[in-house]
Order: structure tokens, then sequence, then C-alpha cells
């Protein structure tokens, strides 16, 4: 067995009225002084009231940055960080979807004033230290809460990572009562999302692909595929948004280690030219990408198929992976996703450039089972148009 490196968040918490534990925990951590990064959806919903509760009784000083936006841009990332800076925090609290966390993480590393965002675009430039760091997600999609990963906008809509260990948070708070009035539409992209990070996690080409990864997106998937249907058509299903917060969580511990591909490499300039929300636009491209990588992992779809499909059938693995690939595209359909491009106001003729700029998010091609070419991913930009 090859060498491999797998980190995580140290301590998980899932549970219904998780959220409530976060004085406790900064109590422990020694923190008076919280930055709580948000969204202002989150904030209009009442879902920061427990938690502000418990840190009121606690005497936990608090500021709340809620200017969070979908693919968060720089400026907004800079903005969170001075706020921590401003209030003198010594601890940030991120409760919202995926955007949120990611701003919460780097407000973190940044507030301690040792290091700039523009200089840490990549893979292993941010070092730290970063105050201390709990997240909890209201989706579950990104894995955020347990992942070495932040994604910012730059410009007008190029995107691009920030990869660190120091990223990790010290805590991930999964609690079900703040999903429970997601609307089917979010429920349904997230879901999707989680389930392309524990398919790309497991096929990744990664040299740090691995076998705890590989055994989470196992048990990621067998948690989805259960779950998602009943997560988007009955949201007031606590145990099936349960399941869908620790399959996300599993997924993200996956693709933290073992990194995604060429789905995410074509998702994110559809996100960062039309403003799509990131799951959607994975699940917009997930088919169609799958069956180009068919040549190369259909072993690995074979095996992650009754996971997710447990009337899947038996045969041979090209027959399995291809049955797997085309039941992932009817699911979309039944979660109530658009089907292509052309239905979420993709013009055909800005497809050559979605191509180009897809090319550039070398740091996601290059753990692609098999080598995406710009002529490849135009003829799967095409396919997803149709």
């Amino acid at each position: 067995m090859p060498g491999f490196v797998f980190n995580t968040t140290p301590s998980i918490v899932c549970a219904s009225g998780a959220a409530t534990r976060v004085a406790d925990l900064f109590a422990l951590r020694k923190v008076s002084r919280v930055l709580i990064v948000t969204d202002p959806g989150i904030l209009k919903a009442g879902l920061l009231a427990p938690t502000l509760e418990v840190l009121r009784d606690a005497q936990i000083a608090h500021r709340i940055f809620d200017r969070v936006e979908a693919d968060p841009p720089e400026e907004v990332v800079l903005a969170a960080a001075a706020e921590a800076v401003e209030m003198g925090a010594q601890g940030v609290l991120g409760l919202g979807g995926g955007s949120s966390l990611d701003v919460a993480k780097l407000a973190a590393l940044l507030a301690k004033g040792e290091e700039s965002l523009a200089d840490i675009y990549g893979v292993g430039l941010a070092r730290g230290p970063r105050l201390p760091l709990i997240l909890v997600p209201t989706t579950a999609g990104t894995g955020s809460e347990v992942t070495p990963i932040s994604i910012v906008t730059t410009g007008h809509n190029e995107k691009k990572g920030v990869v660190s260990a120091c990223l990790i948070p010290d805590v991930a708070l999964l609690d079900p009562d703040l999903t429970l009035g997601l609307p089917p539409a979010v429920t349904a992209a997230t879901g999707v999302d989680a389930m392309v990070h524990a398919i790309e996690a497991y096929a990744s080409a990664s040299p740090n692909n691995n076998p705890v990864s590989r055994t989470l997106a196992l048990e990621a998937l067998r948690l989805l595929g259960a779950n998602i249907r009943a997560a988007v058509h009955t949201g007031t299903d606590r145990e099936a948004r349960k399941n869908m917060l620790l399959g996300s969580l599993l997924a993200g511990q996956a693709f933290a280690n073992s990194p995604v591909a060429a789905v995410h490499a074509l998702a994110y300039p559809l996100g960062g030219h039309y403003h799509l929300p990131h799951g959607l636009t994975n699940a917009l491209v997930l088919p169609h990408v799958l069956r180009f990588n068919l040549l190369a992992a259909a072993g690995a779809y074979a095996t992650l198929a009754p996971c997710v499909f447990t009337d899947i059938g038996s045969g041979p693995q090209e027959t399995v992976a291809e049955r797997f690939v085309e039941r992932l595209a009817a699911l979309n359909v039944e979660l109530g996703l658009p089907r292509t491009l052309r239905e979420v106001n993709v013009p055909q003729h800005h497809l050559p450039r979605l191509a180009a700029d897809a090319m550039k998010q070398t740091r996601l091609l290059v753990n692609n089972p098999r080598p995406v070419k710009e002529a490849d991913a135009l003829a799967i930009y095409e396919a997803a148009w149709a």
C-alpha cells in the first residue's frame, strides 16, 4: 500500500440542537469574543437565534458578519477578516451554507495578520496560525466543516481555492434542526453535490487516494442515496435530514484527502459566469463527465453503483457503470433539478469560453481518472447543453 496522509476535523458533534453547544465549546478554548460569519438569509430565517441566546447566557461577546453571498468574492472575505480584527475576536463561528463556512475559515486565518489572501491561493501555501474555529453547516452538501479548502471568486468570474490543513476547523456541529426548512430545490442540489464529492473522491487519480477516503465515500453514498428523496420530498423528516448531514460530512472527509476532479472543474466556470448554485452546476455536468470517464473508471463506478441504487443489478462492470451514470441522470430529474444547461439559460455560443476557463482548474483536473483536454471539456458542455 502506498503511503498517504489523512487529516480531518478533530471533534464532530451530530445531534438535534447541537448548535446550542457552541458557548461551551468556545469556553473550553478560553474564547470570550466571537465573530459569527453567516448570510442574510440565515439571519432572516431566525436560525441564529438559539446560538445567540446561549452565547449571551454564557456572557461571550459576539458580533455578526452577515454579508456573505454565494460564490463569495475576495472583498467579502477581507471584510469579514477586518471585522474580526476590529472587534478583537478570539474565535470565529461559521453558520450557514458552504460559502459562509469558507469565509469563516479564511477570516479565522487572516485575522491573525500573518498572511495575505493574495499569497495563499493554491495548495499548502497557507501556514497559519488561525483563531479557534467552529463550523455549523445548514445545508447537507459542501462538507466544508471537515475540509481544508475555501473557494473564493476572484475578478469577475474566476474561482480560486485556498487549500491548507490549517483551515480545518476545531469542531464541526451537525444539527439537523437547522436544515428542516431548507427548500426542496436547495436540498436536492446540495445533496447531489455531496454525492459528487464521494464519487470523485473514490475514483480520484490523486496519489493521496487512500483506503480511508474510499471507505468514507462508500458509506457517504449509502447514506445519501437512501435519504435524498425523503429529504427533498418530505423536508421535515428529521432522520433523513440528519443522515444527509452525516453523509455530506463523510463525503467531505473523503474528498478533503482524495481530491475531486473534472466534475468540479467544469462546474466552477458555470457558477462563475452565470451565478448558478454550485450544487446545481455539479448536477448538470455530472452524468456527462462520468460518461467521459467510463473508459478509465468503470470499475470504480461499478463498485459505487449499488451504494446509491440498491436495485442496480449485476453484470459486467462496464454495464453496471453505464447503468450507474444513467441512473444518476434520472435521479437529477426525479429530484426536480434542471436537466440541461439550456434550461438554466446558458447560451450555446458561450460553451467554448467555458471550456477554456475549465482548463484553468489544473488543481482539480490533475485528479481526473481520464485526462481532459479543452476539446473534451467542450464536448462535455455540448452534451450537457443538448
